[in-house]
């Protein structure tokens, strides 16, 4: 099976931490290593390095080989420009046909974390079971939710389809992304729905064929070498929304799956406790709880009194003050600065 991992994002809702030139998936604050290292090294030993890929944009290159110097060249895919998830998909997808490859590959990020990795590979290898039993259909993985996060999709799953290699494989009943507060809890207390990570299992050829069918402009634009004319469109939108449901079905997972994308999931992913505070630089937090405070600017010390809940980043030329519900509100943040040309800050 061939994997590929997406790295081309700039994280916008981890600014100021996460800038164009230097994106969250490159920086090394996870004991010394990088997410998009901790991405490769779960999978390049069960998998064989020659069989995983990174996808990214031309900026990143040089920061990858460095990175991940086992990965060969020839497996870094370049993206022309940033035309979202819809287009990257299918742009990986032509890239392996163009190898002769038609086969399983899984799709999976360069920004996450987890806690147990043989769960993982686990579901990735029966993923690819279940495709090489039925090349036309998609395999989702779906997390055990530990808590009613509506910042997250959330997979809806129906009733045990089969069993193969002792995992149970069950029904895709659909997703929801971002349900609002009171609908996520709801969710939540089902037991019917599940984190939705991105993470899928399909074919070369199947995804190429619903491109084909559902989403020909991406088809034509990324066959003809015309990348930069295909639509802004994700995943979702491209491909997902259209597909008959009874072409996909769901692994469960448990394997302890987080995604830091925004400054409040960082301080969730390494600190999980409402009652602790995730410190970074000189910093001294007096009566404060469940904050993130990093100061990652020398000679100055950053202190903070009575704070609850809130998240606090100061670089060398950048501060952001906000409160855990609000950071989805960053990603706008860097809308306005970027239109009152603020660009030398982002």
């Amino acid at each position: 099976m061939k994997i590929v991992i997406f790295a081309g994002g700039i994280g916008t809702r981890m600014w100021p931490l996460s800038r164009v030139n230097s994106p969250k998936q490159f920086d090394t604050i996870f004991n010394g290593q990088s997410t998009i290292q901790l991405a490769y090294e779960r999978v390049a030993p069960v998998f064989g390095s020659e069989n995983i890929f990174i996808q990214t944009t031309k900026i990143y290159q040089k920061i990858i080989k460095k990175q991940l110097p086992k990965l060969p060249v020839k497996n870094i895919f370049l993206e022309p420009e940033r035309r979202d998830v819809g287009p990257a998909v299918f742009f990986a997808v032509n890239k392996l046909q163009k190898n002769g490859y038609v086969g399983p590959m899984a799709i999976i990020w360069a920004d996450h974390l987890m806690d147990r990795v043989k769960e993982f590979t686990k579901a990735l290898k029966t993923g690819q079971k279940l495709i090489e039993k039925d090349s036309k259909r998609f395999i989702f993985m779906a997390e055990r939710p530990r808590f009613a996060n509506n910042n997250l999709g959330w997979i809806k799953v129906g009733e045990k389809m089969g069993e193969i290699g002792k995992q149970d494989w069950f029904q895709f009943k659909g997703w929801k992304y971002k349900p609002e507060k009171g609908v996520c809890d709801q969710m939540y207390k089902s037991g019917e729905y599940f984190w939705n990570p991105g993470y899928f299992v399909s074919s070369v050829d199947f995804l190429s064929r619903c491109y084909q069918k559902l989403a020909p402009e991406i088809y034509q634009c990324v066959k003809a070498g015309k990348y930069e004319k295909c639509p802004k469109l994700s995943f979702d939108e491209a491909v997902i929304e259209k597909v008959n449901l009874e072409n996909a079905v769901v692994l469960k997972t448990n394997m302890g799956w987080s995604d830091p994308g925004t400054l409040y999931a960082l301080k969730e992913a390494l600190e999980e406790s409402s009652d602790k505070n995730v410190e970074k630089g000189e910093v001294i937090n007096f009566k404060t709880q469940d904050s993130l405070v990093y100061n990652l600017e020398k000679n100055k010390i950053v202190t903070t009194v009575g704070l609850k809940g809130m998240v606090v980043v100061n670089t060398p030329d950048a501060l952001v003050v906000v409160h855990k519900d609000d950071v989805v509100q960053i990603s706008a943040l860097v809308k306005e600065m970027k239109a009152r040309k603020f660009n030398k800050y982002l």
